[in-house]
């Protein structure tokens, strides 16, 4: 960085405090898939000489084997480093890279383009200030360019930098420019985003990124480098609601009693009067303690302990809140959730959800409705797959104290844990109470079989060995993750079918040692256990188990 190098050489202490206390700007490009996103991030690592010399000797020799610009210099490759993102010109996975200038310091989220890494771009787009999202000039507004516009607006991103690219290939024309601002005004007119900048650039060119272009004189807006220097975030936080989740209790010594955790939103001082969620305990502040000692006030997102000058029972989950400005405490709230894996949401079945530091039991009531990202409509659903983005009813087993995700993003956004994998499979923003239904709904045997993640059927033993065989069947099924309900020998065939029907029906699997079906029964699977090995007969009835099976018709296995 050329602006300090003077410092750097005479004073690395005060350089690295200076440092410290700039202001952090995080952004992200997105756009269509070889829209110039890398290349931009780059451009802007090259112009703010945050290179090293080996790894811009490195990337020079790489341009001329993958490189999209000949034996010229390609930016690109600064952020493609992934083998198949190098060989194939598109970015795959989130990069981050950083940098600075006298004023701010940055870290730049370059987040995919193909709809397939939707994931990926909602993960990058998640902590970010700003997003610039680029426009081949070439083409105009495309529908990547519009699903990735729907989602910074999800979100929340407040700032939007639409960054006309390539402008080079079409001769610097104003004429170009301005229709692409007028469609891509017409697109985001239903969409919240108020804060729209257009910018014409060439990234491979250098043009309008680190200084203003003399090729585009009809242009009188700042280049890309002053507008992310001067663009105003400091309102952007919440400084009003103070929410401070708690994610530890800090117990030193018997002497100090302290609560830790990052605050979320609003301004916290000492002698505040604070209340504890859920427990509705009051008390003020006694102090607010850091590593570096203690504060007056602290801020967003600063990491604080806070003392109380009262014993109450505060608790990891806990929120500490004004008393006159509460968040909303529920059970039921609408959310609209990604869905981040390849194992689909279904309503009714069981997840952690984590929001804050706070981890409960949840299930979705049902899907409200399905957006499609790339036109904005809305279409029923009975479960989200990968990447797809929808409306939710979400019901959970604890209240949890939340605020919309429009008014604090910490407290308004969660994750969605699977409970046996521990897996993120999902990620939510939460718009507001569920409304309240007129009528109440009949749980459903689909509602009942996605609840223990089966698709529940009668397994009909046979033979000499048929009780025990059951028997072992339930404890493997069991350990398994998998519900099941043995009938035995005291049953006749009958009635163990009627009860059968309706072991099923509440969602589990049965399993018969009573001999030979009814034959006008025909939702069974029949298993001689003659020669009965357990390995084998989970192995036998293993397509049955998921939730996802077919209907289960009368087969002999």
């Amino acid at each position: 960085m050329s602006h300090q190098s003077e410092l750097i050489s005479s004073d690395i202490l005060e350089y690295l405090a200076q440092h410290e206390r700039k202001e952090l700007l995080r952004f992200l490009t997105c756009g269509s898939v070889d829209d110039g996103k890398s290349t931009l991030i780059g451009r802007l690592l090259y112009d703010s000489k945050m290179i090293y010399e080996d790894q811009l000797a490195a990337i020079r020799s790489d341009s001329s084997k993958f490189g999209t610009t000949g034996d010229d210099f390609d930016p690109a490759l600064l952020t493609d480093g992934l083998k198949a993102e190098r060989e194939q010109g598109i970015t795959i996975d989130v990069a981050y890279r950083y940098f600075s200038t006298a004023k701010r310091k940055f870290i730049i989220a370059d987040t995919p383009g193909h709809e397939q890494y939707t994931r990926n771009m909602a993960t990058g787009a998640s902590t970010c200030d700003l997003a610039i999202i680029l426009i081949d000039a070439r083409y105009g507004v495309q529908t990547q360019t519009k699903r990735h516009s729907f989602i910074v607006s999800l979100l929340g991103i407040k700032h939007v930098v639409v960054a006309v690219n390539k402008m080079d290939l079409v001769d610097y024309s104003q004429s170009v420019f301005d229709q692409i601002k007028r469609d891509y005004l017409a697109f985001v007119a239903s969409l919240d985003l108020h804060d729209i900048r257009f910018l014409p650039m060439s990234a491979l060119k250098g043009e309008n990124v680190g200084n203003r272009s003399g090729l585009m004189p009809w242009f009188d807006g700042q280049p890309l480098m002053e507008l992310l220097d001067s663009i105003e975030i400091a309102e952007d936080q919440n400084f009003a609601d103070v929410r401070f989740p708690v994610q530890c209790v800090n117990r030193p010594n018997l002497d100090f009693r302290g609560f830790s955790g990052t605050l979320a939103a609003g301004v916290l001082r000492k002698g505040d009067a604070v209340m504890a969620l859920p427990s509705r305990k009051t008390s003020r502040v006694k102090a607010i303690v850091t590593y570096e000692g203690e504060l007056q006030q602290a801020f967003p997102p600063q990491a604080i302990t806070v003392t109380l000058e009262d014993e109450i029972d505060v608790s990891r989950g806990d929120m500490l809140v004004r008393p006159d400005n509460l968040p909303q405490v529920a059970t039921r709230f609408n959310a609209d959730v990604v869905w981040m894996t390849e194992n689909p949401m279904v309503p009714g079945k069981q997840y952690y959800l984590k929001q804050t530091t706070k981890t409960v039991n949840a299930s979705f009531a049902r899907i409200l409705h399905r957006i499609d990202v790339n036109t904005l409509d809305q279409h029923p659903a009975e479960q989200l797959k990968l990447n797809e983005i929808g409306r939710c009813e979400v019901t959970l087993n604890a209240p949890i104290s939340f605020d919309a995700y429009g008014i604090c993003k910490g407290t308004g956004s969660f994750i969605v844990i699977d409970r046996l994998t521990n897996v993120t499979v999902g990620a939510g923003m939460i718009r507001g109470l569920a409304e309240g239904r007129e009528e109440l709904h009949k749980v459903t045997d689909a509602e009942r079989a996605a609840r223990f993640g089966q698709r529940p059927f009668t397994l009909w033993l046979t033979g000499e060995k048929a009780a025990e065989a059951a028997l072992q069947l339930e404890r493997a099924l069991f350990d398994l993750g998998h519900a099941s309900y043995v009938l035995n020998r005291t049953e006749h065939a009958a009635h163990a079918a009627l009860i059968a029907g309706h072991v099923n029906r509440a969602g589990l699997i049965c399993l018969c040692a009573v001999g030979t079906p009814p034959s006008e029964d025909g939702t069974h699977v029949l298993l001689d256990t003659a020669d009965f090995c357990l390995d084998e007969g989970l192995g036998k009835i293993g397509r049955f188990l998921t939730a996802e099976a077919e209907p289960v018709e009368e087969y002999s296995i």
